[in-house]
């Protein structure tokens, strides 16, 4: 059986452009589709489609949203990541796994995050896992020159200063990350607060969202990964 190549599409910038530089060698481009993206995603999705040439299959979980897996689970995150990237994403990739044999993975990872590539080739070894950006040397930015020289609009989190396309609400966010989603996003920060409460354990470590204080914590200054499929290693 010829070995699959597969590239996991986050809906972000560098797993857009580390699946275009190998686009030649790559035999499935995946998504997998949360309720919680922001709408521009279908439209950098559908742009990325046209330059690759090629299709982006989509694959969903039963359970659609991230507060919905906060319903029914009962849980935000913990220290060894977050319920709805397991169940929404880490699940659902598994189940398309099954009896697929051993595949090669293309990730988005850059030349600043090679510690993750080596977790995963670590953590991961029935698979084999090739990185384009990093082997070609490149940094985030760099991959945000080729989409601009590609002419293809970055998704609209970007412009509003976000340093990913994650869910908008993403749980893993800070203080500084949290007090700008209340900001632009107030439905979003109003639903996750309650969800809080009504499980009695908050996304921060500091306080629950109800008591974070306009003006806490710097969005500038707080690291926040994309939410890949494979951000759970340790589970």
């Amino acid at each position: 059986m010829r070995m699959l190549n597969v590239c996991w599409f986050s809906a972000g910038v560098s797993s857009f452009i580390a699946g275009y530089l190998e686009r030649e060698n790559i035999d499935k481009f995946i998504y997998i589709g949360i309720k919680d993206q922001h709408p521009d995603s279908e439209r950098f999705i559908a742009d990325c489609e046209k330059a690759l040439g090629k299709e982006i299959e989509l694959l969903k979980s039963k359970y659609e949203s991230v507060g919905n897996v906060i319903t029914q689970f009962r849980f935000i995150n913990s220290a060894y990541g977050s319920k709805c990237t397991e169940i929404l994403k880490k699940r659902v990739r598994k189940e398309w796994e099954q009896g697929k044999g051993k595949l090669t993975y293309y990730w988005g990872y850059n030349i600043e995050e090679r510690h993750r590539a080596e977790r995963i080739v670590e953590s991961f070894p029935q698979h084999n896992h090739v990185f384009p950006l990093i082997d070609r040397q490149l940094k985030k930015d760099d991959g945000h020159g080729i989409l601009k020289k590609l002419g293809i609009r970055r998704p609209a989190m970007y412009d509003m200063g976000y340093r990913n396309n994650n869910c908008v609400g993403c749980v893993k966010g800070g203080m500084g990350y949290w007090n700008k989603i209340r900001v632009d996003f107030p439905e979003v920060f109003a639903e996750r607060a309650k969800q809080e409460r009504m499980i009695g354990h908050s996304c921060l470590k500091e306080c629950f969202l109800n008591e974070l204080e306009p003006g806490r914590g710097n969005i500038e200054n707080e690291v926040m990964e994309d939410c890949s499929i494979y951000c759970m290693l340790n589970s």
